[in-house]
């Protein structure tokens, strides 16, 4: 095991509702090492009768000293997430490991424009991406193409409205799957060539391109990238089960 994987206790000091079944928890961490933005870490809970079981979550934060932020969706009958959203309280511990992974992470020393898409709660390590390049200063371009299935599923819609408006060369883009704002322009619909041509980078710019969401959406997404032209070693993807937009 590496050095930095150890198991460490850290302790909730703040929750945030993002929508009605998805909450960040925001941890301290002591003697985190950092992190960069696209890694995950592994939670782990044990009982009182020594059962123990664990799940990995994407950071949802950029690297600032012993904080860590996670989202966590709630996951029906799930063993992990109901004990995480719902009983979890201020102050109470909770070991984590990590940061885990290297290959889906964004490095503000990168200049080449950037490409996030994201289905549903993929948007988290996306999220750590942007918050990052806000948090280095980078210019780099960037650009997100959300999918999520209505506007109330929308994770940091308040931040990322405002992140739009003031991160200069940062542009967001919706896809809704299910049901629409008021006075969009298009039905619901799922994600498809049109919207990823529309609003994303063209092939030629040679953007780093980072797809989170289910299986199926990344393979679909990661498809059209190839088809319009992408380079298949700068579309790099994360997934994760069956539901999502």
């Amino acid at each position: 095991m590496s050095a930095r994987l150890v198991w460490r206790v850290a302790r909730l000091t703040a929750i945030r509702d993002e929508t009605a079944t998805a909450r960040t928890l925001v941890l301290t961490v002591p003697d985190w090492p950092g992190h960069l933005a696209g890694q995950h870490v592994d939670v782990r809970l044990t009982a009182e009768d020594g059962y123990s079981t664990q799940r990995s979550y994407s950071i949802a934060s950029a690297a600032d000293g012993e904080t860590v932020e996670l989202t966590v969706q709630q996951v029906p009958d799930g063993e992990v997430s109901p004990y995480l959203g719902e009983v979890l309280s201020i102050g109470d511990p909770v070991e984590l490991r990590g940061p885990v992974g290297g290959y889906f992470a964004w490095r503000p020393e990168s200049t080449a424009p950037v490409l996030l898409i994201a289905g549903g709660s993929g948007i988290v390590p996306l999220m750590a991406m942007i918050r990052a390049r806000r948090a280095a200063g980078s210019r780099v371009p960037f650009r997100l193409i959300y999918s999520v299935r209505t506007p109330h599923d929308i994770y940091y819609a308040d931040e990322l409205r405002m992140r739009a408006r003031d991160d200069a060369g940062l542009d967001v883009a919706y896809a809704f799957t299910r049901a629409v704002p008021d006075g969009w322009p298009s039905p619901p619909r799922r994600l498809g060539v049109a919207e990823v041509n529309t609003h994303g980078w063209p092939a030629d710019f040679e953007p780093e391109c980072f797809i989170c969401g289910p299986t199926g959406f990344v393979e679909t997404v990661a498809d059209i990238l190839v088809a319009l032209g992408h380079d298949p070693q700068r579309v790099r993807t994360e997934r994760f089960g069956p539901s999502g937009a």
